[in-house]
């Protein structure tokens, strides 16, 4: 997989198709996101969830977009599968349904979204500028490519350009991909939290320091 950005290298990976790091541009996007987190989540999350990281700090909202080809579009477009969520627009809001994960860009190329993060960035108790990584999704048939790890990165790095001296995250303690993912990138397991999820599953808290 060749993963393009406007802030991070290319990495290599084990496909040759092309996949563009974009950051958050708006509502309609959300969709996106949800579709993906939700099929991996320990605990849902509503809609104001999303709007509260999304439109605060839409910069560390990142979307990992992979372009279709026609037929695998039509494909999508035929499935039985549909979504509502309830869309705001200035003070109207309206249902949406929509079958795909797929969008179209300014070109009017058409986008999957296979990968997202999501992400904060605010001082703590101790007046620390912490990053926070509250989302990470990849869909199933495109994880173990290095798409993972070029999301985190990207933020890391843009979370960084801002100050931030430190980033954290929690994640399930039997979540063992995700944490060998994070302990690769530096993170290091910094608290245990019992029954931190509403499932009752415990939760390791984990945390990266960053060099001034």
């Amino acid at each position: 997989m060749e993963v393009q950005t406007a802030n991070v290298a290319d990495v290599s990976a084990k496909t040759t198709k092309k996949v563009f790091i974009e950051p958050y541009q708006g509502e309609h996007q959300i969709i996106l996101l949800k579709k993906l987190i939700e099929k991996d989540l320990s605990e849902p999350y509503s809609l104001y969830t999303y709007r509260y990281f999304l439109e605060q700090w839409p910069d560390l909202g990142l979307l990992a977009m992979e372009q279709v080809d026609p037929a695998q579009d039509q494909e999508a477009l035929d499935s039985n599968y549909t979504y509502d969520i309830v869309m705001k627009t200035g003070d109207a809001t309206k249902v949406v349904k929509d079958p795909t994960n797929i969008t179209s860009n300014d070109e009017g190329i058409k986008m999957e979204c296979i990968g997202c993060i999501v992400c904060k960035l605010e001082k703590n108790r101790h007046d620390v500028l912490r990053g926070y990584i509250a989302m990470l999704a990849i869909r199933h048939d495109r994880r173990k490519q290095g798409l993972a790890s070029t999301l985190v990165t990207t933020a890391i790095q843009r979370m960084f350009a801002q100050g931030c001296e430190e980033v954290v995250l929690e994640a399930e303690h039997v979540n063992g991909a995700a944490l060998k993912l994070y302990e690769k990138l530096g993170f290091v397991r910094d608290k245990l939290l019992e029954k931190y999820y509403l499932n009752g599953s415990d939760a390791y808290r984990l945390k990266l320091k960053l060099d001034p």
